[in-house]
């Protein structure tokens, strides 16, 4: 039976920053087109967190059925490591979208129901992840997948809650967010090249090989902080998101040194913290901005 500590390391805190950091700057891109809603804000946030909490749980089962997790380097896996059973697991990770989805309901109910499909589609990519005969994030398709869910439809959905209209600063916030969003996960899957390589379980990291998957991180890192220096064209206050600069250098600097398997943790660590640095300083900026 797993202790309530055990859980909440196998909700896998250091990924909740991938669930607040797109609220933060989408909340911003609304409160730039003056339409920040507080308690709106405050529901994206709660079905931000329950999805990733969810999704996180999810994965547990899934590879923990498969085998995949057994041998793995890093967080504890609830079912790898026994501490619980696979349908305690699946069990929290349906609770969790059983959440997301009655607050997403909220939000649809008092913004657009047509989001209902939004929210259906985040649900269903949540789950076959890693879930179902067919997983994707065993296809190379998981960063696409963070990218989408965990970047434009996260950014862009607060904000159209909130605000009701979009702009190219939203949009160029959640491409920002969605890249280091992504970076996390390359960090997270180039780290288990091995293990997956051996399990089956082909990750875009595995299918690019250690080299090119530690040169998209440093791409996937710069490209949001290009995107922040465009961005000051519409308010140079977006500029504050550099703050989260050093932490990001010190994240690639590890990951272009060749760190493999134990050294590559704290790099997840790392790139969280810029993740929401990063969308704090944005979100601030956009903001003052408006």
């Amino acid at each position: 039976m797993a202790t309530p500590a055990q859980w909440i390391e196998g909700a896998r805190p250091r990924t909740l920053p991938a669930a607040i950091s797109p609220v933060l700057v989408g909340t911003g891109a609304a409160a730039y087109l003056d339409g920040f809603v507080w308690w709106k804000a405050l529901l994206a946030l709660g079905v931000a967190l329950a999805l990733q909490i969810g999704v996180n749980y999810a994965n547990d089962y899934s590879d923990g059925i498969r085998g995949t997790d057994e041998n793995r380097v890093g967080p504890l896996r609830l079912v790898g490591s026994k501490v619980a059973t696979p349908g305690q697991v699946k069990t929290a990770a349906f609770t969790c979208f059983g959440v997301g989805a009655v607050l997403g309901v909220i939000l649809c109910a008092t913004s657009n129901w047509w989001l209902l499909v939004v929210g259906a589609a985040s649900l269903v990519g949540a789950w076959f992840y890693t879930g179902g005969k067919r997983p994707y994030g065993y296809r190379a398709l998981g960063e696409v997948s963070v990218f989408l869910f965990f970047g434009l439809v996260a950014v862009l959905g607060t904000t159209y809650v909130q605000a009701s209209e979009l702009n190219w600063t939203a949009v160029a916030g959640a491409v920002s967010i969605g890249s280091i969003a992504c970076a996390l996960l390359v960090a997270n899957n180039l780290r288990d090249i091995p293990t997956d390589t051996v399990s089956g379980k082909r990750t875009l990291a595995v299918v690019l090989g250690a080299a090119r998957s530690r040169q998209l991180y440093a791409a996937l890192i710069a490209l949001a902080f290009i995107l922040a220096a465009i961005s000051a064209i519409a308010t140079p206050w977006t500029l504050l998101a550099f703050i989260a600069v050093p932490l990001a250098i010190k994240s690639t600097r590890v990951v272009l040194s060749d760190a493999v398997g134990p050294a590559l943790i704290p790099v997840l660590k790392a790139t969280g913290q810029t993740e929401l640095l990063y969308a704090l300083g944005l979100a601030i900026g956009l903001t003052l901005g408006s």
